[in-house]
């Protein structure tokens, strides 16, 4: 397994964490934390069961922590798909 696909909610909490970032920290660094989440992108298809399984909150999700955000996915056939990127604040729009 070697692919991920990212739902339109994962680009609009992209969208939403960079944002976020250039006004809280300034560009440079909200780019660096933006290049961060690609890089968990690619690494998470090579080894999706490594990740927590969080069945207690959605059915069929695993979760990878980035940085103050969880990277939230789902596992379909040979591809990774990035459901949500969020906070521990906000964990409650995932349910």
């Amino acid at each position: 397994m070697a692919s991920y696909r990212l739902s339109e909610e994962a680009k609009n909490d992209l969208i939403r964490i960079h944002h976020y970032g250039v006004q809280r920290f300034g560009m440079a660094q909200a780019d660096r934390y933006f290049e961060d989440f690609f890089s968990y992108f690619e690494m998470i298809p090579e080894r999706p069961y490594s990740f927590e399984s969080v069945e207690f909150l959605k059915e069929g999700y695993r979760r990878c922590v980035c940085g103050a955000d969880s990277i939230y996915f789902k596992i379909n056939q040979d591809t990774v798909e990035i459901m949500a990127i969020i906070g521990r604040q906000d964990l409650s729009k995932l349910l």
